[in-house]
């Protein structure tokens, strides 16, 4: 094959950077988490090569420009040997490895040939992605290694990512007041105190596993059918039609009628995710949080592809936003936010759901769809 019949995906500045999944640091890492700041990739191939050993070098030299706050350095590597010749390594905070054996992240983000599996046609590039996970420039390698100083040329005029587009970028979100009243508010947060909740897991390669580190929090399933009905009806009353006027999106489902509780006293808080990016999660469209309770310092939710601000909302109000959008809860630091938190979608989301659920035979689906809660008809 030429290399005129090589098809490569090309990324230009504006472009959304696709999302994409590689090992890095012992985990099947999504780097698209750390949207926020900017990241810097170098598609430099093999560490054998001494173009490679020089960008890496170059990075390692101004390592303070990778703190995990301002930026962050990816170098992705195709070939086996820098991982097991220790030819590279992650030097934290800041710098990490991804091993890329299988080209993937080189196909989508066109270091290597869409339409080849092996080494023909690797292109060696660095790529500047922007805190909100679009491309900001690319710089191909050059013979004459000016490509390392145009890259962190580029990188070093960038404004502080709060503001690279020179102002607060706001994020999707809807603020909507008093969907619960204060007795409602009260009664949840006395249910879930009253049984104290369970530790609450994330979803890893669509299995539920405990991770203190990335996620503290405990929750409590509402039991009660007329209690499940009311809070149904309040929701498709104060929050339903917002969506469908904003979004243009029809909720006809709603899951997981839950009371959470993020505590000082286990350290809670959430670390950026998404809401819907696994086979288990994937029907949901919104996610729906509503506090309960204000005597609490910290625990604020932020979505960090657009601005680092938190929001803390006041009892009984809600904040709703799509469940793609990334988004954290900051560690609270005194006393507990208490917090009613469903997911809602619509007929389409059923559907896959319902397909998920399907693929999952002949073995016996999850116990309440591994957390999902019934799924109910919101009237």
């Amino acid at each position: 094959m030429s290399d005129d019949q090589l098809i490569y995906a090309n990324l230009a500045a504006g472009d959304p950077v696709p999302w994409i999944k590689q090992q890095c640091q012992g985990i099947h890492f999504a780097p698209d988490a750390m949207a926020g700041r900017y990241l810097v990739f170098c598609f430099y191939g093999s560490a054998a090569d001494e173009r490679a050993r020089a960008a890496i070098g170059a990075v390692g030299r101004r390592r303070d420009r990778f703190d995990d706050a301002r930026a962050s350095f990816f170098g992705v590597s195709t070939d086996p040997e820098d991982q097991t010749l220790g030819r590279v390594k992650d030097v934290m905070p800041g710098i990490r490895f991804m091993w890329d054996f299988d080209r993937s992240v080189s196909r989508a983000l066109g270091a290597a040939p869409k339409n080849r599996g092996d080494a023909v046609g690797h292109r060696a590039f660095w790529m500047i992605v922007d805190p909100s996970f679009h491309v900001l420039a690319t710089v191909p390698f050059a013979a004459d290694g000016s490509d390392v100083d145009r890259m962190f040329e580029i990188l070093d005029c960038q404004p502080q990512p709060s503001r690279f587009a020179g102002f607060e970028v706001p994020a999707p979100v809807l603020v909507l007041p008093n969907v619960f009243d204060a007795g409602l508010c009260r009664h949840l947060i006395g249910l879930y105190d009253a049984d104290g909740g369970g530790e609450s897991g994330v979803m890893r390669n669509n299995v539920g596993v405990l991770d203190r580190t990335f996620k503290s929090r405990k929750d409590y399933s509402l039991e009660d059918p007329k209690l499940v009905g009311h809070v149904q009806g309040l929701i498709a009353r104060r929050v339903l039609p917002e969506i469908e006027k904003l979004f243009f999106m029809k909720v006809t489902r709603m899951e997981r009628y839950m009371v959470g509780c993020y505590s000082a006293e286990d350290g809670g808080h959430f670390r950026p995710h998404r809401d819907n990016n696994s086979e288990i999660t994937a029907h949901r469209r919104f996610a729906v949080s509503i506090n309960l309770n204000a005597d609490f310092e910290g625990g604020e939710v932020s979505f960090p592809e657009y601005n680092p601000r938190g929001i803390k909302a006041p009892p009984g109000w809600a904040v709703v936003f799509p469940c793609a959008a990334l988004h954290m809860v900051s560690r609270v630091t005194s006393g507990r936010r208490y917090a009613f938190l469903p997911f809602v979608y619509d007929e389409a989301g059923a559907a896959i759901r319902q397909a998920y659920l399907r693929s999952l035979q002949p073995a016996a689906a999850p116990a309440g769809g591994a957390g999902l809660g019934g799924e109910a008809l919101v009237a």
